[in-house]
């Protein structure tokens, strides 16, 4: 072999991982670095000598595993998982559940004006989250919602949305009218995808509409339900914007209602970012296993229905 072809041989092997360059660069810099320095963040902490007034009167400490143990003792940080959990319970079903029966009705064959109703269940999701959350948060206050000012003419009860339990239901609902579009784009997809023999076959076989969504759309787009449940479960643990923007508008939310939110405080408003990084960290690491689990949960369902 020629030097000449070995260095073409050279080239069209490396070819590869010349493409797979600059994103394993974006990588590393924008993923990978931030993680590891946040992990050796959680392992320290600020030591501070005689007054803290000094030069050098605080520097950074080694701290072992304390600010894990710390946050994880902390009842706040608790009673903000507790919450998150309420508010999930809520969210992801009554998400998934609407936008599942919106790709359906959107696959049916009399539904009319398909593109302009997908773009209107869709175009909440376009809304930056902090808008949508200032724009609900408006609706809710009596003194310049339409809605309060309807039920005041009425002579109807006037419910406080923005305390207690019906908080839960108003910031789900926020979180419901941004997230469903998204996730029935997603199944509705799928919905198109199947082949349409299949729905030709089961009309023949004389399957009524319910039939053929109860018996065949939604067992062939359960990989897309358990899609968009994954991502609807992440992004319930890792809720802010909503709580966070609510804040000024009610006394019922505290700066730490959420443990993100608790994040912040702790970096932000405190100053300790050490104790906000182990924080973090452990979101993280529940948010992994329980997305994992449940990804190993729906697949092992999978897996017994296929073998029945």
């Amino acid at each position: 072999m020629t030097s000449r072809t070995a260095r073409q041989s050279y080239g069209v092997k490396s070819a590869p991982y010349g493409f797979l360059l600059p994103a394993g660069i974006l990588f590393t810099l924008f993923f990978a670095l931030p993680i590891g320095y946040a992990l050796w963040l959680s392992l320290h902490k600020v030591e501070v000598k005689g007054l803290g007034l000094g030069k050098n009167a605080r520097s950074e400490a080694w701290a072992g595993l304390a600010n894990y143990a710390d946050a994880l003792t902390d009842s706040e940080l608790l009673n903000g998982a507790l919450r998150i959990l309420g508010y999930g319970a809520i969210v992801v079903p009554v998400m998934l559940g609407l936008a599942l029966l919106f790709a359906l009705l959107l696959d049916a064959d009399r539904v009319r004006w398909t593109p302009f109703t997908r773009l209107a269940i869709f175009l909440p999701y376009a809304i930056p989250g902090v808008v949508a959350a200032l724009l609900w948060g408006f609706l809710y206050l009596p003194d310049v919602s339409p809605f309060f000012f309807v039920l005041d003419k009425l002579g109807l009860p006037q419910p406080d949305l923005l305390d207690g339990g019906p908080l839960y239901g108003a910031m789900s609902n926020i979180a419901i009218w941004g997230g469903t579009g998204f996730n029935m784009i997603v199944i509705y997809t799928s919905l198109r995808a199947i082949p349409a023999e299949v729905h030709e076959a089961a009309k023949l076989d004389g399957c009524s509409q319910l039939q053929i969504a109860l018996r065949i759309k939604i067992p062939m787009v359960a990989p897309s339900l358990v899609l968009t449940a994954f991502f609807s479960i992440i992004a319930t643990l890792q809720v802010f914007n909503e709580p966070t923007t609510l804040k000024p508008l009610t006394n019922a939310l505290s700066t730490t209602w959420s443990p993100l939110m608790q994040v912040y405080q702790d970096a932000f408003v405190k100053g300790d970012i050490y104790s906000a990084a182990a924080t973090a960290v452990i979101i993280a690491v529940v948010t992994l296993v329980l997305s994992f689990g449940f990804l190993r949960a729906a697949n092992s369902r999978n897996r017994q229905e296929e073998a029945r």
